[in-house]
């Protein structure tokens, strides 16, 4: 069995001492570290944060080995049966998909910071943890005291822990699976608001699916207390970034909740639903797929969905959430340029930053619109009986259940049996083309009684001149007065019209709106001077999902049995 050890020996220097033990066989042994990890599909480099890498035999001299790669490294084991590799890994990153260390806790995803070797990755293993005897372990891993066990590299790799002394802990079951609620930071949980529709939520998707994954699942909050918000999804559980503190229960709340049946729905969706591309993971190189579509994006439309259906949220606050991604949809012109398919396989190239200008589009934004579309199509095909959650239940238990990844092809085989041959169409012109979606979006809405309308933007700057602006220039719509006018994007705006600009852009652009207006601008460490001319249209319009006002029967019927 493969030995973990885990030891926080000065903690503010936030170096994780990791030592493990491997049995080999080989005379050369290649001992690895993950070049990415599930969750985000571009390479991370784990591999620099680590230091004092060495390795001994079982009887405590050190063995040569070789860099070969940038996380792989060769070790002669020349008859040697046992080996114990002894590194330190810094941990100083939080967000919910690395690892930290602070006097307050020890936070591991053991996928971008344990090493492993090609024999040892489908062995049992065991992680001990050397951490004060007041410190409680989150974890989805089998747990004795301070040691926890797992059946293979694949499933340490994903099962994140977090050890504290300050965790808040709660547990709620639905059908027979226990899941378990973990708060570590400056927060306090409104339980008596939060069970309840984190109950409503679960059940309503095992409703759907007819059963869980797994006997447990565990929610595991990081909280702090500035501004973040991020997720991570794993077989048994999820790692949940969210602040500032004092909103989390406030105006946060339905962040808390999206993020959270998101993450839930992952469950099935990408962790037991996986691209073929992905079946297995193959943690030494990039995993190309073009279905983000279905993994972020169907995941981001369920994962609201199903809070309206639970009726944890109103349909009011439904919409507020789905007119974001077409908002998104619509102010980024990069679905002009670049498909959904070729976004996903490039987020290998890019990650997930907005990269540059106008190139491409986002798999969640993207994918979600396609998903609201396919959904209804899916409703009307089928009479009105079955939509986009029949699909998955038939990908769940047709390919995840039999220990097969799913393919484009398969997918669409599935839609097909609803929608027939235009899915051909539909993929070629949407999921892989760049077609508009206006048309499609449009109609979807139309069969449930909904439209989406538009007003000017509210903000001059972006509504009449057609920048966006946060401190700096950060997005410029094509053919507008700021484009006519070469303004650049990361430009800093000093004054309009010689007024010193303070925060206050808007006021003074909306001051002197029949003026002519001189911007007084730096950029690259020179101050211009740029006029921009008027246009009469709006740029950057705002939309808003709304019922027609006076929907027929079907329509009614369409929207109440959707929701349901």
């Amino acid at each position: 069995m493969t030995n973990y050890l885990f030891s926080i020996e000065n903690p503010q220097q936030q170096y994780i001492r990791i030592q493990v033990t491997f049995e080999v066989t080989q005379k050369v042994t290649i001992v690895r570290i993950p070049a990415w990890r599930p969750g985000r599909y571009e390479l991370g480099n784990f591999a620099k944060n680590v230091k004092g890498f060495k390795v001994v035999n079982e009887n405590g001299n050190l063995l040569s080995f070789t860099k070969t790669t940038k996380d792989s490294w060769e070790v002669d084991t020349d008859g040697v049966s046992k080996i114990l590799v002894d590194y330190f890994y810094y941990a100083a990153e939080l967000n919910a998909g690395s690892s930290f260390l602070s006097s307050e806790q020890l936070y591991v995803n053991p996928v971008n910071c344990c090493v492993y070797t090609d024999e040892s990755a489908s062995q049992p293993l065991s992680v001990t943890l050397d951490i004060p005897d007041a410190w409680t372990i989150a974890s989805s891993m089998k747990l004795d005291d301070k040691t926890m066990f797992a059946s293979s590299f694949d499933e340490l790799a994903d099962a994140p822990f977090l050890c504290s002394p300050t965790l808040q802990y709660r547990t709620y079951t639905v059908a027979t699976t226990l899941f378990h609620i973990w708060f570590q930071g400056e927060c306090k949980p409104d339980w008596n608001k939060m069970i309840p529709d984190f109950e409503a939520f679960t059940k309503k998707q095992i409703e759907k699916f007819n059963e869980f994954p797994t006997d447990e699942y565990h929610f595991i909050f990081q909280i702090l207390p500035f501004k973040a918000y991020h997720g991570v999804e794993h077989c048994k559980s999820t790692v949940i970034l969210l602040g500032p503190s004092y909103e989390v229960f406030g105006s946060l709340y339905k962040e808390l909740l999206g993020i959270s049946s998101h993450e839930l729905y992952h469950t099935w969706n990408v962790k037991a639903i996986r691209p073929i591309e992905m079946y297995p993971y193959d943690f030494q190189k990039e995993n190309y797929s073009r279905m983000g579509y279905l993994c972020e994006g169907v995941t981001t439309y369920m994962g609201d969905l199903f809070l309206l259906k639970s009726g944890v949220f109103s349909l009011d606050q439904y919409l507020v959430e789905l007119v974001t991604q077409f908002q998104k949809h619509f102010d980024n012109f990069g679905r002009f340029n670049y498909s959904v398919g070729d976004s996903s396989f490039d987020t290998w190239l890019d990650g997930y930053v907005p990269g540059a200008p106008g190139r491409k589009v986002s798999i969640y934004t993207e994918g979600c619109l396609l998903a609201f579309v396919t959904d209804v199509l899916v409703w009307k095909g089928s009479g009105y009986k079955y939509s986009l959650d029949r699909v998955m239940k038939n990908l769940y238990f047709n390919y995840a259940l039999k220990g097969k990844g799913v393919s484009e092809t398969d997918y669409k085989n599935e839609l097909r049996n609803f929608i027939g041959d235009y899915v051909d169409e539909l993929f070629d012109n949407y999921f892989h083309g760049t077609h508009s979606l206006a048309s499609i979006l449009t109609e979807a809405l139309d069969l449930l009684g909904l439209e989406l309308i538009d007003k000017p933007n509210a903000s001059y700057s972006a509504g009449r001149l057609g920048f966006k602006y946060l401190q700096k220039v950060v997005s410029i719509y094509p053919g507008s007065p700021a484009d006519m006018a070469m303004l650049t994007i990361n430009d800093e705006i000093i004054a309009v019209n010689s007024c010193l600009v303070n925060n206050d852009l808007d006021k003074w652009l909306t001051y002197f709106d029949d003026d002519l207006k001189i911007l007084t601008v730096l950029r690259s460490g020179k101050l211009l001077e740029i006029q921009l001319p008027e246009v009469q249209r709006s740029f950057y319009n705002e939309y808003q999902i709304v019922g027609i006002e006076k929907p027929d029967h079907q329509q009614i019927k369409a929207l109440r049995d959707w929701i349901s």
